[in-house]
């Protein structure tokens, strides 16, 4: 019965609106109330004992990295390369678009930061080369999304700070998912254009684009090559690719002066300021869950009015969805991970699979109104009003839905690197 109070609590702090730390902080409380000592200095003691993992480190590494390459020109060599790759596509732009978005999500790890990247450049070519405005806003802002599903990925770091997950396989969990909806998007992107004449391969074009756009195409080779290999960890790759970043693009490509290097600090300050205490309350929060065994309870409870697995997946992914309206992917993660993990794990789910499933469902809350963080930046860097940006995202949406039914119906999709058949 107190498993049932627990979910009404949180189902009435999200029906409120509340902000996050208010609702974990009650969350908490509730917790040590019941099943604890009733001692609620015991929250701050684990929110100590929360942060103390090496791998949060590499949360501020990634958002610093990537502010570097936005203010950099990494995303506009790449940009060229693939540009020059699919020419001869109908629709062609539109595929670099796309293509160039799932580049960078490998190095950047966050879904604003890559839709800002490339659609600052690819959103201006596109119009300019006649692109009708609603696919090349839709094209821009799903490609976007890819940002969180192909690794490196925030939202998978936080996924397995909360469930203690490997975050290694996570990362290559989400390369099939993420290949798949790359796939799903190119292929649309060709076929809406069909009747847009194709262009002739300039092999000079793609020389000069290569030669030099190498370095910015070496990155995420580095990166993931050096984590999937087990050369360094996630938090040494962040570390890495900050490195990477700063030395590229001060001293090869000469795009970033060392005083706008004070503004890249600034601002990943603020992210990482607004983010560490919602993620330290949650740490702890998951703490006195496992060490009160609430988990379990909710397991017992749960299987007592659902018996079908399936259903179960049916049900998760359909509350996924509407959590992903009102609420952003760090905080789902936070607030829901810790306790359905171990549910789906009951129910014959790995926590890996599980992961990129949830994942997937909040990918496409970036995209749904009211709170689509992709549709309410977007509509700010775009100069677009936000119906539109509605409109525009649906035909997408309707893809990265299928995208996420295939692999819940066939999860070796994201399984296949995790189990070695490589």
């Amino acid at each position: 019965m107190s498993a049932l109070w627990l979910l009404a609590l949180v189902g009435v702090m999200l029906l409120l609106r509340q902000p996050l730390m208010v609702t974990l902080l009650a969350v908490c409380a509730f917790v040590q109330m019941v099943w604890g000592k009733g001692q609620l200095d015991y929250i701050l003691e684990d929110m100590w004992v929360a942060l103390d993992k090496e791998l949060i480190l590499s949360i501020p590494l990634f958002l610093l990295c990537g502010n570097v390459m936005t203010l950099g020109s990494t995303a506009k060599r790449l940009i060229r390369i693939m540009a020059a790759i699919t020419r001869p596509l109908p629709g062609g732009l539109a595929v670099s678009a796309v293509l160039s978005c799932g580049v960078f999500a490998a190095i950047s790890g966050s879904s604003i930061v890559t839709m800002l990247a490339i659609g600052t450049v690819m959103y201006p070519a596109m119009r300019a080369a006649n692109y009708d405005n609603k696919f090349a806003l839709g094209t821009i802002m799903s490609g976007g999304t890819l940002g969180i599903i192909i690794p490196p990925s925030i939202p998978m770091i936080i996924y397995g700070l909360v469930t203690e997950a490997s975050i290694t396989d996570l990362f290559l969990a989400g390369v099939g998912p993420g290949i798949l909806i790359l796939i799903v998007l190119s292929i649309y992107a060709v076929w809406f254009n069909r009747a847009m004449p194709p262009q002739k391969f300039d092999l000079a074009e793609f020389r000069i684009a290569c030669r030099e756009g190498i370095w910015a195409a070496a990155m995420p080779v580095i990166l993931l090559g050096g984590i999937y290999t087990g050369y360094f960890t996630a938090t040494e790759a962040a570390a890495v690719a900050l490195v990477y970043a700063i030395v590229v693009e001060m001293f090869v490509h000469k795009e970033m002066k060392p005083q706008a290097f004070y503004q890249v600090v600034l601002d990943a300050s603020k992210l990482g300021g607004s983010l560490f205490p919602v993620l330290a309350v949650a740490l702890s929060l998951n703490i006195v869950l496992i060490e009160h065994r609430i988990p379990g309870m909710m397991v017992e409870f749960i299987q007592g009015f659902i018996t079908s697995p399936l259903m179960f997946m049916l049900l998760v992914n359909l509350l996924l969805l509407g959590v992903g309206c009102i609420m952003t992917t760090g905080e789902a993660i936070l607030i829901l991970a810790p306790l359905l993990a171990p549910v789906a794990e009951a129910y014959g789910y790995d926590k890996i699979v599980f992961g990129i499933i949830m994942i997937l469902n909040l990918e496409i809350g970036f995209l749904t109104p009211p709170v689509g963080l992709n549709l309410i930046v977007a509509m700010s860097a775009f100069k677009q009003p936000f119906g539109l940006l509605v409109k525009a995202a649906v035909p997408f949406i309707v893809m990265m839905l299928a995208c996420l039914a295939l692999v819940v119906w066939q999860p070796w999709i994201a399984m296949y690197l995790v189990n070695g058949k490589f």
